[in-house]
């Protein structure tokens, strides 16, 4: 998000912070950015060097095909060409030139960050290799950039209520369509988008 003083995080320091590893981010009514207004992020990595995640509600025009062709890695025909009418996603302001593939199982890539459950979002050209070859791994998510915080940051968003917070659901990742996985993140806590507006605090 908007990047602030490093004087703005200097919050009370919690002896046991949460980790948001695993978790969705709920944009707040309130929330003005526009790369994250009605937005629904997987935080990825929460420690206390900061936080990384990738906004999983925000297809772009761009197809995984075009991708593929754009860094030049063919598409087979079979299960991978049925991969390549997938959207890609906005996955955050942050280097918006560069490839992440949130998927499931874990596999073993040349850069990978292990998130939990089997999840894994990879930055290494040879899952989208594999992926234009064999159509696997086939629980995938493409993004170009992620969203990420420096030290503190997200613990000061926070508590300003910018956000809500839940523990992820795969199947909100890998099965729903985009256009409904903010809802659906919201009602694992309970609550109607129409109703948002009147939440104060956060989960």
């Amino acid at each position: 998000m908007t990047d602030k003083g490093a004087t703005d995080y200097n919050v009370a320091v919690i002896e046991e912070t949460v980790s948001l590893t695993h978790h969705f981010l709920i944009a707040m009514p309130a929330m003005t950015d526009p790369s994250f207004s009605r937005s629904l992020t997987y935080i990825c990595e929460h420690n206390e060097q900061g936080a990384l995640g990738v906004i999983v509600n925000r297809p772009s025009d761009m197809t995984l095909a075009n991708l593929l062709e754009r860094v030049e890695i063919p598409l087979a025909s079979g299960p991978a060409s049925e991969l390549g009418a997938m959207p890609v996603y906005f996955g955050g302001p942050v280097q918006t030139d560069r490839g992440f593939v949130l998927h499931r199982p874990l596999g073993h890539w040349q850069s990978t960050l292990e998130v939990k459950d089997g999840i894994g979002l990879t930055s290494s050209r040879d899952i989208l290799q594999e992926m234009g070859s064999t159509g696997e791994p086939a629980d995938v998510l493409v993004t170009l950039g992620y969203a990420g915080w420096s030290a503190g940051q997200l613990e000061w968003e926070l508590a300003q209520n910018a956000w809500l917070t839940v523990a992820a659901d795969p199947q909100i990742l890998f099965a729903m369509p985009p256009e409904e996985r903010l809802a659906a993140a919201m009602q694992l806590l309970g609550i109607d988008f129409t109703n948002l507006s009147e939440v104060a605090g956060h989960a």
